[in-house]
């Protein structure tokens, strides 16, 4: 997958990012900016992209 790509991201992702950038949008960021800071606090918030199914879970320390 190219770097930039969103296609792994869920629908639900793509929403809050795009509500975000609208945010900073009308708080006057740049277009880019806006959509920067967008997709950035996605990644914080939930990794980046689609995570799911067996593995996900953090492994026990023993």
């Amino acid at each position: 997958m190219p770097q930039g790509d969103k296609s792994a991201y869920t629908d639900k992702q793509k929403r809050e990012a795009e509500h975000i950038e609208e945010g900073y949008e009308k708080r006057g960021k740049s277009p880019e900016e806006a959509e920067r800071i967008g997709w950035a606090t996605v990644n914080k918030q939930d990794g980046g992209g689609k995570k799911s199914g067996a593995g996900r879970k953090k492994a026990d320390d023993k």
